[in-house]
């Protein structure tokens, strides 16, 4: 546990009500920052402007001008002193950093899972994350195994080209790839809305034909760009390349024997496939989950650029953590605290497949 830092803004007493003329036509306000309910910490530098929280230490004096000036000591009390047009009106505002000291305490997680403001807003968040994370696994898996059995042991023209075209793919970058494919999906769920029905100015559906009413369309409806089915292939194209790299390497591993035999047998490919070929790569294909999973879990970009909209309904976990950070982002054990939450399911999904995770792992590594 380490002292923490936090910045705190105020204003000085009410003039009208707490001016003390002292002599001259100078009036003075005195007070503490303290009197507020604050807990009493030792002040370490305080401005008077947002732009420059650390203009002075304690104990300084601040020349507002004119004559008028503004002293803040390290035990928080405070002297605002200038003539009559000057502590007048609206109190002077005033920034301070203090030095608290470490204190073992649960108000955090307090905040972020009950507090009304908040626990709404994660909950849904923490919903909305597995409605993405969970179908993009899977998705992902299944048509990396598929495409990996290909490769690994169908013959066929042109797999050498795929396979090379497969690892020349790993070297894209995600950042790259991200707008080009989300202006292509954009186009083509307003092709796709135009091709069930009249379409307004709007990309709104005026009528709907038998194509529509088969997907259950309706007047009025319109397929947003941005929504969960974009998020589920974004990450399912961006972690193709790697996945199916990874399950052809372990695939090319396994008994030649085997999988002969059964040919011989009479197995079909598919049979080979789903009966032979999947059993056998379970490790793997447990432990390429793991990792989409975590990727997907984590994620932020992709989900700002394909799912997260202007109505905050498809807020995931990374970025309700932002939100609640406040406008300043001052509030790192805020951040802390969530990041700490958010793990939890990331940690059971790891603990609970941690035996494929290894052996996945070291599967080829000894011969």
């Amino acid at each position: 546990m380490f002292p923490a830092e936090q910045t705190l803004q105020l204003r000085a007493l009410d003039p009208e009500d707490n001016r003390i003329e002292t002599s001259a036509g100078i009036f003075v306000v005195e007070g503490s920052a303290f009197d507020e309910g604050l807990e009493a910490v030792a002040i370490d530098s305080w401005g008077t402007s947002s732009c420059a929280l650390d203009a002075y230490s304690a104990g300084d004096v601040a020349d507002l001008g004119d004559g008028e000036t503004f002293t803040l000591n390290a035990d928080g009390t405070y002297i605002w002193q200038g003539d009559d047009d000057q502590i007048s009106g609206r109190a002077q505002r005033f920034f301070f950093t203090a030095t608290i000291p470490p204190d073992f305490t649960l108000s955090n997680y307090d905040q972020v899972l009950l507090d009304e403001k908040n626990s709404e807003g994660m909950a849904k968040a923490f919903f909305n994350t597995l409605t993405v994370v969970i179908p993009a696994t899977i998705i992902l898996i299944l048509i990396a195994a598929f495409a990996a059995y290909a490769l690994a042991w169908m013959k066929f023209p042109g797999r050498a080209l795929l396979v090379a075209t497969v690892v020349g793919l790993l070297v894209v970058p995600l950042q790259l790839a991200l707008i080009p494919l989300l202006t292509f999906h954009v186009g083509a769920m307003e092709l796709l809305t135009s091709v069930m029905g009249t379409v307004d100015e709007d990309s709104k559906l005026t009528s709907v034909n038998w194509f529509g009413n088969w997907f259950g369309m309706s007047e009025g409806e319109k397929i947003a760009g941005k929504g969960y089915f974009g998020a589920w292939l974004a990450h399912t194209g961006f972690g193709l390349p790697l996945a199916i790299y990874l399950l052809r390497h372990y695939m090319v591993g396994l008994p030649r024997d085997i999988i002969e035999n059964a040919s011989v047998d009479g197995a079909t490919e598919f049979q080979i496939f789903t009966k032979i070929i999947l059993p056998l790569s379970f490790p793997a294909l447990a432990s390429f989950a793991i990792f989409q999973f975590l990727w997907t879990w984590n994620d932020l970009l992709v989900a700002l650029v394909f799912l997260i909209d202007s109505s905050g309904n498809t807020t995931v976990m990374t970025k309700q953590i932002v939100e609640l950070l406040g406008t300043r982002g001052g509030d790192w054990e805020i951040l802390a605290t969530s990041a700490f939450v958010s793990i939890a399911v990331p940690l059971l999904v790891f603990f609970m497949m941690q035996k494929y995770l290894v052996r996945g792992l070291l599967a080829g590594s000894v011969k």
